[in-house]
């Protein structure tokens, strides 16, 4: 695992985390230069997902131990804020929930929070590795690259949302994911389905913010009711993640949520 840094390291800390099966420059390349203006920016780049190292995704655990050690190491123990893109608001949950570390300002964002029993989770991953793997790194399936060509150019009211989308996965960027291996993906999809966070999270001087997409549907609003006691949800008429495809407004929202501006 590795985290890059970038802005005055004077400025509040906020630590950003990659969603699933994410590279960490697609995901938020895009919004370092706004964020930064305000806070000193940490991104994380899981075990297994980074070019510069050889390393494998163990578990969600065993990642956010990891973590855990580096915030100890580097911020004493304790950031401003912390925002999990989908996977990563699993991340920001099992930090506050541990308390290993402090976070003044956890947003999750518009996570589905999906968790499961091992059983289940492994007859799921087993179904979608197949998938999403040569999805993503573009390994051994000309039917995936047909895929992502036809989804990348087909013309609905979906499409500029879709397109997007894609981008912050790094599905059809042109980057060569070839240093991802396949079970780095499955690890990080398996343990997150079977990983539990914990319910009605409440921590001492941690405010829980959620950007509730509500296009996503009801049931999420109960779930971020069930795991989070007291969360402030905050709702866009938006799909999964929608908000963070439009860097400015997502930056700006980031800010009003920890009462920067």
């Amino acid at each position: 695992m590795k985290v890059y840094t970038f802005g005055d390291n004077t400025k509040p800390v906020m630590m950003l985390f990659p969603g699933t099966c994410c590279y960490w420059k697609n995901n938020f390349g895009h919004v370092i230069e706004g964020l930064k203006e305000y806070f000193y920016v940490a991104i994380v780049s899981y075990s297994g997902f980074d070019e510069t190292e050889q390393s494998t995704f163990i578990s969600e655990l065993d990642e956010t131990k990891k973590i855990e050690q580096y915030i100890q190491q580097h911020f004493n123990g304790s950031i401003f804020g912390a925002y999990g893109c989908s996977l990563g608001g699993s991340f920001v949950s099992l930090l506050v929930s541990r308390e290993n570390i402090h976070i003044d300002h956890a947003i999750i964002g518009s996570s589905d929070m999906d968790q499961t029993s091992k059983f289940i989770a492994k007859l799921q991953t087993a179904i979608i590795m197949p998938i999403i793997y040569p999805l993503i790194t573009g390994k051994g399936s000309k039917l995936a690259k047909k895929f992502i060509a036809k989804r990348m150019n087909s013309q609905d009211e979906n499409a500029d949302y879709r397109k997007k989308f894609m981008e912050i996965m790094g599905i059809g960027s042109g980057v060569d994911f070839s240093f991802i291996s396949k079970e780095s993906m499955k690890n990080q999809f398996y343990s997150d389905l079977y990983t539990k966070v914990g319910t009605q999270i409440q921590v001492p001087h941690t405010t829980i913010h959620v950007f509730y997409a509500k296009k996503m549907g009801e049931k999420y609003r109960e779930r971020y009711e069930k795991y989070f006691k007291q969360p402030d949800i905050i709702e866009f008429d938006l799909r999964h993640e929608e908000l963070l495809l439009d860097a400015s407004r997502w930056v700006k929202e980031i800010c009003k949520a920890c009462q920067i501006i």
